[in-house]
This record gives C-alpha cells, structure tokens and sequence, in this order.
C-alpha cells in the first residue's frame, strides 16, 4: 500500500495565512489599478472634450457657411511630430471636410442621445496612421439668421502617453502589493515559528527520553490546543504500563509454571530411579506431568500468538459452526471415555470475521474445560447460532459452577480452581480472543430449583 503523503504543519500554516491574503490583495490590486486606469481615461476624455470645445468655440456661421480659424499657438497641440500626438477634423453640416486631417476617419457612429457629459459627444477607440487613438466626436450646434445645422468636431489622440501612465501605475501598484505581501510572509513565518515552538519542545523532551521511562509527558506551558494530543498520549502511556507490567507479571508466572513440573519430574524420575516407586507407577506420573507442561507450553504459546495477533495476515470470513464441529470432533475420544451425553446444535453456516485458528483455541479451551467439569455420564450440550449482528456460541454444562471466590480471577492468567490438572491460561486465552475479534465472552452459573445446575459460557462475536 502506497504510504500516506506528509504534509507540514508549518507549510499549511503559512499556506493558509499567506495565500488568502495574496489572493485578496491580487484582487484588490487588480480592481485598484482598473479604478486608476478608469480615472486616467476619464482625465484624458476630459482634456479631449474641452479640445474639441475649444474648437467649436472658434466655429462662425455667416451666410457664406461654417468657417473656423485655429489660432497659430493652439496648432501646437496638434502637431503630429510629437509622441502622443493630437489631431482633429472639422466637418461641416453635410460631413464635407472643413479643417483638420482630411484623412482622420470620419465618425460614422449614431448621434449619441445621452453621455456623461454636458454635450453631444462619443468617445471611441480606433487606428490612425497606423497608431491607436482615443477620439472624441462632439456635435457642435450652429444656427445665424439665415442658417442652422450640426457641425462635427473630432478630436484624437494617440494612446502613447496613457499606455505609458497605466504601465507606470501598474508597475508601482505591483511593487507596493509584492511589498505587501512580503511583509504578510515575514511576520505570518514568525507568528507561525513562535506557535509552533512548544511542539518542538514536546518533540525534544519526549526524544530525550528513556526507552524505559513511561512517565507521563509534562502539561505545564503547552497551548490549549496541544493539551488534548498530551493527555492522548500520557493515556497511550498508562495502557503501554499496564500491558508491561502485565507481560513482566505473566513472564513471572510462566517462570514459576515452568518450574513446577520440571521439578515435580526430577523428583518423579528420581523415585523411578532410586527404587522407591514402582517403576511403571513412576512413569504413569511422568507422563501424566509431561502432558500438563506440554499442554502448559501450548497454551503458553498460544497466548503470545493472540497477543501478536495484529502481525499475523489480515483476517477473513469464518464458519463458526464449522470450527465447532471440527474441535468436537478432535475431543470426542475425551467425550466418549467420560460417557458424556454430548449434543452439537450448530446452523450452517454462522460466519464471523476473524482467524480460524484463534476460534479453535477459544472453542477448544472452553470445551475442554467443559468436558473436564462435566461429571460422567452426564449432559453436554454446544449450541452455535446466528443472531441479528453478530454470531453466538453457548456450551452448557452440568458441572459444580464456578465458585464466589474465584469469579473475580477467572480470566486472569495462571489462576486456575484445579492446580494439578489445569494451567490456569485457558480462560485467559478465551478473553483474549474475544477481544482481538471484537466479541465478549460471559460464564454464568445456571441455577435451576434453586441449586446450581451447571455453567453455561457464553461467547458473542459479530457477523461476518
């Protein structure tokens, strides 16, 4: 499986900080420089307007027509050597060519109704001499006493200046906002640096650590946000303990399991040996006690391999009924030597999730315990079924029960009601399993008339 990407915190930090920002601030340079640029246009199509006003000022109607005279100062304006030229056209009632540049293209567009100025005008862009220019056309009223009409009045200039000013405008309005957000990266880099500076902290204190110290991590001076990941992992640590302390507890009592038999053998061969005991009385009791340190290595073994259950392969569907009939039928030469009436009620098929070998450990150890408790000749019933969510096995018995005292230990490792005969791990490894797959296990005692008539284990585990 393709390992999950890392991210930093500090990157996604700053990333969260600056780029709202930048993305605001771009905006907001954007709009400040179309404002800019739109007051810009307005100051030149007011300087073009008040030119061609200017001009319409200087038009006369008398009964010979329109004539106009441009003073010699005022054509400098007009010279089109210059960068960012001017020019004009004059044209008359009948759009027949007055003054000016004939060859300015003359305005064809509809007479303008409404504008933002007091005045008949049109402002548009077009192509002169092979240069972009912004022109007004401006009707210009005329009426004598003979006489009236609409003169046209164009007025263009080349776009050289006002392309230069946005350029400048927008060059300084980029340096100002880089600026910006420069300023916003520096300080957002710091705050950032400083906030994260009790995590180094933590990450310091806790790799300076022991491999053997478990003490919980220190709370004094860490930001509220990083309170809770402290407390998680300081409950992290109590649980780690406690499976310590219980893995030191059960090395312990595994030693001093160990050593019984071995030892109750020495001096069983000792006996054989020496002439004390029958010889074959001695090796019935030797065999007797390796098979209880042989089923105490087992089910040693078996204990730490559901403890390391999250190592082994993923698990899968079960057949609960099928591992039932399995096991029942691997103990029936036990069930038959004790003349037990054995019944096995189990639905085809009752599937769970989890590993078959771990249901034949809880199925095995719970029956063999059965079977054991069990008096001769007396009944045994295995019941597996499934329920609504989850799967359900029930083994009854009609054995003594379990004692008040040993309710309260009877899960606990080594701790067993019959020390000659039993290891005391098969109930632990029961719970375990029941754990690691999800499931709970219950051991109560069946009381019937008042007595008890037996003890029923039941195992709930969920649907597969």
């Amino acid at each position: 499986m393709k390992p999950a990407r890392q991210h930093s915190l500090r990157r996604y930090l700053l990333a969260g900080i600056v780029l709202p920002i930048t993305l605001f601030v771009s905006i907001d340079a954007v709009g400040s420089y179309q404002r800019a640029l739109d007051a810009i246009n307005t100051a030149y199509d007011r300087s073009l307007l008040a030119s061609a006003r200017y001009i319409g000022e200087l038009l006369q109607l008398d009964e010979r027509g329109l004539k106009v005279e441009i003073p010699f100062a005022a054509m400098d304006i007009f010279d089109a050597s210059n960068e960012g030229g001017m020019y004009y056209r004059i044209s008359g009632f009948s759009g027949e060519f007055l003054s000016g540049h004939s060859d300015l293209p003359a305005y064809t567009g509809p007479t303008p109704m409404r504008s933002t100025y007091a005045a008949l005008v049109d402002f548009y862009e077009t192509e002169y001499r092979g240069r972009r220019v912004r022109m007004a056309a401006l009707y210009q009223p005329m009426s004598s006493s003979t006489q009236r009409g609409v003169a046209l009045i164009q007025v263009a200039e080349t776009l050289e200046v006002r392309e230069r000013l946005a350029r400048g405008l927008l060059t300084d309005t980029l340096l100002r906002e880089a600026l910006l957000i420069a300023v916003v990266v520096a300080v957002a880099w710091v705050v950032v640096g400083r906030a994260l500076r009790p995590v180094n902290v933590l990450r310091r204190e806790v790799l300076a650590r022991g491999e053997r110290d478990l003490s919980p991590v220190r709370t004094e001076g860490l930001p509220l946000e990083l309170q809770p990941v402290v407390a998680a992992t300081n409950e992290l640590l109590q649980r780690i303990t406690r499976m310590v302390g219980l893995q030191k507890q059960f090395v312990r009592d595994a030693s001093h399991q160990l050593r019984t038999p071995l030892a109750v053998l020495k001096t069983q061969a000792q006996n054989g040996l020496s002439g004390h005991a029958d010889p074959h009385v001695a090796l019935e009791q030797i065999h007797g006690t390796i098979d209880r340190a042989i089923r105490l290595a087992n089910q040693m073994l078996a204990m730490a391999k559901v403890e390391q259950v999250h190592e082994q392969d993923a698990p899968g569907p079960v057949d609960l009924s099928e591992v039932a009939r399995e096991v029942a039928l691997d103990m029936s030469p036990l069930i038959a030597d004790k003349h037990l009436d054995f019944e096995l009620h189990a639905e085809a098929p009752v599937w769970t999730h989890g590993h078959a070998w771990m249901l034949r450990e809880l199925v095995r150890n719970l029956l063999h315990n059965a079977v054991r408790e069990t008096p001769r000749g007396r009944p045994l019933s295995l019941t597996v079924n499934a329920t609504p969510g989850s799967a359900r096995l029930v083994l009854r018995d009609t054995g003594p029960g379990i004692a008040e005292s040993m309710r309260d230990h009877l899960f606990e490792p080594f701790h067993t009601g019959h020390p000659t005969s039993g290891s005391g791990l098969g109930l632990a490894i029961c719970r375990e399993v029941c754990e690691r797959m999800g499931g709970s296990i219950e051991l109560l005692n069946r009381i019937e008339g008042g007595q008890t008539a037996g003890l029923d284990a039941i195992v709930v585990l969920p649907r597969g």
